[in-house]
């Protein structure tokens, strides 16, 4: 099974909670670890079973949301669907305060609560929603820095 999750056997499906609000975008981003060289050789397995590897990753790609940025417009209401693929490392996906874990609200308006970082297990989702407030560049990482590092970043472009 490890083999079968670090070659990339795995996907997302989306079932909104009920009640949830309409978004004006919505992205899913996957979230796992890359694993370079022949599928099912003694060397890619033996990154596996090590958990280093060659890279962390939204999507499959790492940092293509760097270079082709989400765009949306100031206003907009735009929601996150993250999956923790692994193999082996969960996610903690970095919006700053627009978390909602396990399709629960854990920040509302005027109210207290909620959480920088929306950290699913592996083989756990959630979703961050956040409506931007201006025109800019607004970054999101999964916050352990490693993988962020090693391409699980972006950059969300907000029009005015």
């Amino acid at each position: 099974m490890l083999q079968h999750l670090g070659n990339g056997m795995y996907g997302a499906v989306v079932i909104d909670p009920p009640g949830l609000a309409e978004a004006d975008h919505e992205y899913v981003l996957v979230s796992s670890e890359l694993y370079l060289g022949t599928p099912g050789s003694a060397s890619q397995v033996a990154k596996m079973r090590q958990d280093t590897p060659d890279a962390w990753v939204f999507n499959g790609v790492a940092a293509q949301y760097a270079k082709a940025m989400l765009k949306v417009r100031a206003g907009e209401r735009v929601r996150f669907w993250v999956v923790a693929a692994g193999p082996s490392d969960g996610v903690s996906f970095h919006v700053v305060g627009t978390v909602y874990k396990e399709g629960a609200y854990l920040l509302r308006p005027g109210g207290a609560g909620g959480s920088q970082v929306l950290d699913p297990a592996v083989a756990q989702g959630g979703f961050a929603e956040t409506t931007f407030p201006a025109a800019g560049h607004y970054s999101f990482v999964d916050h352990d820095m490693r993988h962020a590092e090693a391409g699980a970043m972006g950059m969300v472009e907000v029009g005015g």
